[in-house]
């Protein structure tokens, strides 16, 4: 009797130990994580002036990105003439696929100067395979010129995430004059990983220069 007892109890055990192991699969691998990241806009102090360059848009500047794989990048930015107004045929601009702390320098500070934030997003597998199509097809052609009335980093990381379902999606113009620089499209994300429990990392930038408020 007690040798049929052990066997049910291991097999019960077996049973329990495949539920358990097979959780993770069920409801933890449809899922992953992608940041955006955020360089600060900013300019000199008076008395650094000659040791600190100014940065592109300076107080209403900055960059952002998206790491959608670990170490990996695409942001926008422009190449070639700077268009004024946005010219469908001569798009003067490109998608940078490249690694985070290239990403980290791009405006021309070391990445311990620079101000930042950091917004790590879970999203689905099935979010996750449009993002690598939106990153191959964008990278391969540029959809959209560069342009100061136009789409620039932080509209086109907005489309980016609109077309994922992270934002709310709009038109293409509605995008260019609600997200016209980075700020507001980072005071955005911050309401949402409140709402949503995002975790949010910053860093304060050097002391050398005056960084715009959020």
């Amino acid at each position: 009797m007690s040798f049929l007892r052990n066997i049910i109890l291991n097999k019960t055990a077996m049973v329990l130990y495949m539920l358990l192991a097979s959780v993770p699969y069920l409801f933890g691998n449809d899922s992953s994580l992608i940041k955006v990241h955020f360089l600060y806009g900013s300019k000199p102090k008076q008395e650094f002036k000659n040791v600190e360059k100014p940065w592109f848009g300076g107080m209403l500047g900055g960059h952002v990105g998206i790491e959608y794989a670990s170490g990996l990048v695409i942001d926008f930015v422009p190449s070639g003439r700077f268009h004024v107004i946005s010219h469908r045929k001569h798009r003067h601009s490109r998608f940078n696929n490249r690694a985070v702390a290239s990403f980290w320098t791009a405006l021309g500070s070391s990445s311990m100067d620079a101000k930042k934030a950091s917004f790590t997003i879970p999203i689905t597998e099935a979010q996750k395979h449009t993002l690598d199509s939106i990153v191959h097809i964008y990278t391969q052609a540029t959809p959209y010129d560069y342009a100061f009335i136009g789409m620039r980093c932080s509209a086109a990381a907005y489309d980016i995430l609109s077309e994922i379902d992270v934002l709310k999606k709009c038109s293409r113009w509605n995008i260019v004059f609600k997200i016209f620089y980075p700020k507001r499209l980072r005071k955005r994300l911050f309401c949402l990983a409140k709402e949503k429990a995002w975790n949010v990392e910053t860093q304060e930038g050097t002391n050398r220069r005056i960084w715009e408020e959020d």
